[in-house]
């Protein structure tokens, strides 16, 4: 009987212990998060059948809903600067460059306005009653200032005054013609003045085209008169290569290769600072290659009293020579320099034997003399004359035009 009891009493424990389980369990689960759209614990009222409880009153911030609002795509998210993405810009234009032939008498009266003082001044002095000694010291004067040089000058005087003498020259137009012939005369209209593009053959029997070095000091304007010459050569049906072999400067570079794409002309250039004269032979070869009529070398600018910087140009042109011989030296010179000029011009032609002469801002002075101081101190004809910024404003040199701007009115 005492078993049955103790039995009895441990299943009402079992009993008792299993039921608070159980309840524990379901009151855990009643505290935990309903699922979203079910209604929220204690809420009151019944929502109807398929439909969610509108939310509780949210307050401050949390009252904000978030807006679903349509994605960007990146074709629509616009660049810094409000640019957007978009093709790459097309190649540029090239260009038809006005005809070389005539330039410099199209340019004949911007040329004038610069440079007729030296005209003006010669034709009142030997329109004189009087043409004493002060007065022809007064024209000596005038033409040495006018950088015309003491020799050229002098021999100029003294035909002036025979001529005078003898023909007794008075009137204004006889007097115009008088100058013009004696200033044609030292000029020199015989010389040839053109820019050699006669290529030849090398030595494997290929044509080799003709090779143009240009060469001078820094400042003269030597990338941008290479850059106008291309047009020049390429108005005359030239087909141009040209060679940036002015390594030390990018920008050089950067310059002379806007040129040539201008008008179409394929610029040969190396690593900054790398061996110019290895640009200058590239260039030589790739004209050959694409059976080129005329390479144009631009070189690094120098001043002429670098010893190491002319040997580099002397070596510029040694190696280029192993294609064969260079067509034309031309030397940039600045008008504006004067007679310093011509000692920069007595060294270059030292290193490099310079055949011709580029005479930049021509426009810019009236010391229209530096074209006949130069070509006697050089014994080389100047060949080109830059006679403002505009792209077509290199021009080939005819005397008779110069002479005419000279004396204009």
């Amino acid at each position: 009987m005492e078993y049955l009891i103790l039995a009895v009493a441990i299943a009402v424990i079992a009993i008792a212990a299993v039921s608070g389980l159980v309840i524990s369990g379901r009151r855990r689960k009643g505290r935990e998060a309903p699922p979203p759209g079910a209604p929220a614990e204690g809420a009151s009222g019944a929502s109807p059948a398929g439909t969610a409880a509108p939310p509780e009153p949210q307050v401050g911030e949390d009252a904000a809903q978030p807006v679903e609002t349509p994605r960007r795509t990146i074709e629509d998210i616009g660049l810094p600067g409000g640019s957007t993405l978009a093709e790459p810009p097309a190649p540029p234009e090239i260009e038809t460059p006005q005809p070389a032939a005539g330039r410099l008498v199209r340019l004949r009266a911007r040329l004038a306005r610069s440079q007729n003082a030296l005209g003006r001044g010669l034709l009142s002095l030997l329109s004189r009653d009087n043409l004493d000694e002060d007065t022809w010291e007064e024209i000596e004067d005038l033409l040495i200032t006018s950088d015309i040089g003491v020799a050229p000058t002098q021999e100029l005087v003294e035909r002036l005054r025979e001529r005078v003498r003898v023909l007794g020259t008075r009137t204004p137009e006889e007097l115009r013609g008088l100058l013009r012939e004696e200033l044609l005369t030292l000029i020199g209209p015989e010389l040839d003045r053109t820019v050699n593009t006669a290529g030849g053959i090398t030595e494997q029997g290929e044509e080799r085209p003709s090779v143009i070095l240009v060469v001078g000091v820094n400042g003269t304007g030597k990338t941008t008169t290479t850059g106008k010459l291309a047009r020049v050569l390429v108005a005359d049906g030239n087909a141009v290569v040209l060679g940036a072999a002015d390594t030390f400067r990018a920008a050089a570079a950067d310059q002379l290769e806007t040129w040539g794409k201008r008008v179409g002309a394929r610029t040969v250039r190396g690593p900054e600072g790398g061996d110019p004269a290895s640009v200058a032979f590239d260039a030589v070869k790739e004209g050959i290659t694409e059976a080129a009529d005329v390479v144009l070398v631009d070189t690094a600018g120098r001043l002429h009293t670098k010893a190491s910087l002319m040997d580099e140009l002397g070596k510029v042109k040694r190696v280029v020579e192993k294609h064969g011989p260079v067509s034309e030296v031309l030397l940039v010179l600045d008008a504006t320099t004067g007679q310093n000029g011509l000692v920069q011009a007595r060294v270059f032609a030292e290193v490099v034997d310079v055949t011709g002469i580029a005479l930049t801002k021509l426009d810019g002075t009236a010391k229209g003399g530096i074209v006949i101081a130069v070509q006697r101190e050089l014994g080389v004809p100047v060949k080109l004359v830059g006679l403002g910024e505009g792209a077509d404003d290199l021009a080939p040199f005819e005397p008779e035009a110069f002479v005419d701007a000279l004396l204009e009115g």
